[in-house]
C-alpha cells in the first residue's frame, strides 16, 4: 500500500510518478524504520508523500499488533486469547496478563515522548522555518527519531549536517533515539519501580549494555576521527565531543548524521558496522540482533572462561534455553547478513567496505549510508529491501518461533564429547 501511494503523481513535488521499485524501496525503508533512501525525502516528495512516509514509520516503529490493538480498543472489539498471545510475542512480554493494557500504554508512551520531542525541536525549527513549517518539521523529525527511522526533510541527502553545532537538536534527537531503542517494557519497568536495584534483570541488562555501547562508540569515534579534516578534525573541542556522542547514538539503528558518512575513515566505518549489527533492545523501535542477545552471549562466554557450569548475570542465573536462543538468533543474523553482502559484492561496483556498511545498515534498520544507496542497481535495491524487511522482522520472529518450539524430548541420546577450539 505504501509503495502504491508513493508511486502516485500526487506523492511527488513535481507531479511525476516515482518508479515502482523506488517507491517500494522507500515504503520498505519506512515500515522497517530504516531510513535508507533512493530519492531525497525533503525535496522529492510532496506533503502527501511525506505524510505517507510518516504514517509508515509510525506503524512500523510501534508494531502492527500495537496499532491493530488500538483500533480494536477504539471500536470496542474484544481481544481473543489467540490475539493476546500474538500481542505477547510482538511486545516480548514474559507474562500474558495485561497485554492489551500494555499495548495501550505503549501508544501512550510513544505519544508523550514524541510530543515532548516535537516541543523542544520547535524551539529551533520555528525561528528558522516559521510556525507552520517549523512545527511540521518538529513533529516529523520527533516521530522519525523516536521510532529510530532516520528519515529527514532537510534536503540534499544532508541529514542533520546543518545542525552539527546545535546542542538542542543533537541532544533532543539523541535522547529520542535512546529512549525509543530501550524498549517499551524497560520504559514501563523504570516508570513503575523508579530504582535500578528494583528493576528486572532484563531492564538492568538493557541499561548496562546501552551505556557500555554508547561509551565505547563515543570514545572510538572521537579517537578514530580526531584528525580527519573532512569530519571533526577542524572542529573546536566541544563540537568534536558533541559530534562523537551523536554518532555513538545513531548507529543504534537511527540513520541521522551530522557529518558526511562517506568521509569517515575505514576503521571508523568498520567499528560502526559492529554497533549497527548489535542495534537496539527487544520490544523497541530499533533493529539489530539486540543488546540482550549480545549480553547473554557475553555472559555465557565469561561463565565458560571462569569454569562455571551455570551462566550467572547480576546475581541471577540465566536459563540455558535463553543462551541457545541468543546463539541461534546471532548465527541466523550473521548468516543472512553474510549472504546479502556476498550477493551485493557481486552485483554492485563499489568498495567492499562500503557494501558491507550498506548491507549492515539495512539489516540493522539503521539508515546510515556512505552515499551509494541512490546508485544501487535494481538487483541491489531488491537485496537491500529484503535485508531491511528481514532485519526488522527476522530476529523478533525467530525469537518468538524458537520460544514456541522449545520442548523437552521424551528420550535422550547417549552423550559424547567432541574437540572444539
Amino acid at each position: 500500500m505504501g509503495g502504491f501511494l508513493l508511486s502516485l503523481p500526487v506523492a511527488s513535488a513535481n507531479g511525476e510518478r516515482l518508479a515502482l521499485l523506488d517507491s517500494l524501496f522507500t515504503a520498505t525503508s519506512a515500515v522497517a524504520v530504516t531510513g535508507l533512501v533512493v530519492v531525497d525525502t525533503g525535496t522529492y516528495f510532496s506533503l502527501f508523500g511525506q505524510l505517507v512516509i510518516l504514517g509508515l514509520i509510525q506503524i512500523g516503529g510501534l508494531g502492527f499488533m500495537t496499532m491493530t490493538t488500538l483500533l480494536a480498543v477504539l471500536i470496542g472489539k474484544r481481544i481473543s486469547l489467540r490475539e493476546r498471545l500474538v500481542i505477547q510475542e510482538a511486545l516480548n512480554n514474559i507474562s500474558l496478563s495485561g497485554v492489551v493494557q500494555l499495548s495501550v500504554r505503549v501508544l501512550q508512551l510513544a505519544a508523550v515522548f514524541e510530543g515532548l520531542g516535537a516541543f523542544f525541536l520547535a524551539w529551533k525549527f520555528v525561528p528558522l522555518y516559521g510556525w507552520a513549517t517549523g512545527i511540521y518539521y518538529s513533529i516529523f523529525h520527533s516521530i522519525s527519531a523516536f521510532n529510530n527511522a532516520g528519515f529527514d526533510l532537510m534536503g540534499g541527502f544532508q541529514s542533520l549536517q546543518g545542525f552539527q553545532g546545535s546542542w538542542l537538536i543533537n541532544m533532543v534527537i539523541a535522547a529520542l533515539i535512546i529512549i525509543g531503542g530501550l524498549g517499551f517494557t524497560v520504559l514501563l519497568d523504570i516508570g513503575a519501580k523508579r530504582k535500578f536495584s528494583r528493576l528486572s534483570l532484563h531492564s538492568k541488562l538493557v541499561l548496562i549494555m546501552t551505556g557500555v555501547l554508547l561509551g565505547l562508540g563515543f570514545v572510538a569515534f572521537l579517537i578514530l576521527e580526531f584528525t580527519n579534516p573532512n569530519t571533526i578534525g577542524e572542529l573546536p573541542w566541544w563540537q568534536k565531543l558533541l559530534v562523537s556522542f551523536f554518532h555513538s547514538v545513531v548507529p543504534r539503528t537511527a540513520g541521522f548524521s551530522t557529518v558526511d558518512i562517506g568521509e569517515l575513515y575505514n576503521p571508523t566505518l568498520f567499528f560502526l558496522v559492529f554497533l549497527m549489527f548489535i542495534g537496539a533492545s527487544p520490544s523497541s523501535t530499533g533493529g539489530g540482533v539486540k543488546t540482550t542477545t549480545i549480553g547473554a552471549m557475553l555472559a555465557a562466554s565469561l561463565a565458560i572462561v571462569r569454569g562455571y557450569s551455570e551462566v550467572e548475570l547480576l546475581e541471577r542465573r540465566l536459563p540455558k534455553e535463553i543462551i541457545f536462543r541468543a546463539l541461534a538468533i546471532f548465527l541466523m543474523a550473521l548468516g543472512l547478513l553474510s549472504v546479502g553482502t556476498m550477493v551485493l559484492a557481486g552485483t554492485e561496483p563499489f568498495p567492499f567496505l562500503d557494501i558491507l556498511f550498506e548491507a549492515t545498515s539495512a539489516f540493522g534498520t539503521v539508515g546510515l549510508s556512505t552515499g551509494l544507496t541512490p546508485s544501487l542497481s535494481p538487483v541491489g535495491k531488491v537485496i537491500i529491501m529484503i535485508l531491511m524487511f528481514v532485519g526488522r522482522l527476522g530476529p523478533m520472529t525467530a525469537a518468538a518461533a524458537l520460544a514456541q518450539r522449545m520442548q523437552t524430548p521424551s528420550y535422550k541420546y547417549p552423550e559424547e564429547k567432541i574437540v572444539v577450539g
